[in-house]
């Protein structure tokens, strides 16, 4: 497994990539999605793929902004408003109606027990870490797809791998895997290996 570029090494690389296509970064990248993609300000995307540094922020802000964010988006795509939400998390996952109405305003940080029910409650691919880690890390994991198909990666596992946001994950030197990556390993590997349908010979 490659270690997982920064996002400065990233950018340069699809900056080189494209440039070999006569293309631009502004022809594959799209702020506003690579945004609502990641839950970041659109502003900020837009300063740091120009290689700009954006303000920084405590874990509790950025789970926050991006809880809000991600509520938001929710009801947008349901077309529910926030009383139905925060009823529905309130059966769903055991939480008051004022703490979920919080959660979902951005004005309260959920203690891990309950990010771990967010992060399901929502789908979020990505785990935990998409709430938490910072900027620069949260848009440079919406970019290695992108990176990916401009740069096929040598090692298909790799390849499988990054396809699956299955990142900083080295098996051979490193050995021992968090919760979060052993979950979406054995998700990759179990969507490969198993057989399509359980039709017997």
């Amino acid at each position: 497994m490659k270690p997982t570029p920064p996002l400065a090494e990233t950018l340069r690389r699809l900056d080189q990539l494209t440039r070999d296509r006569g293309l631009t970064l502004a022809d594959v990248l799209n702020p506003e999605d690579l945004a609502a993609e990641t839950a970041l300000p659109e502003q900020h995307v837009r300063l740091m793929l120009k290689g700009g540094r954006v303000p920084e922020d405590t874990v509790n802000e950025r789970t926050c902004a991006r809880l809000k964010v991600v509520a938001a988006a929710h009801m947008a795509r349901t077309r529910t408003r926030l009383s139905e939400l925060v009823a529905d998390m309130h059966l769903r996952l055991g939480i008051s109606e004022y703490w979920a109405r919080q959660i979902c305003e951005g004005k309260k940080v959920p203690n891990i027990e309950l990010l771990h029910g967010l992060v399901e409650y929502f789908e979020i691919e990505a785990g935990e870490p998409f709430f938490t880690n910072s900027a620069d890390k949260a848009l440079n994991r919406a970019l290695l797809p992108v990176l990916q198909r401009f740069e096929p990666d040598d090692d298909p596992l790799d390849a499988m791998l990054a396809r699956h946001g299955v990142v900083q994950t080295d098996l051979r030197l490193h050995g021992a895997l968090n919760a979060e990556q052993r979950r979406l390993l054995m998700g990759v590997l179990y969507s490969v290996l198993s057989p399509e349908g359980d039709t017997k010979q």
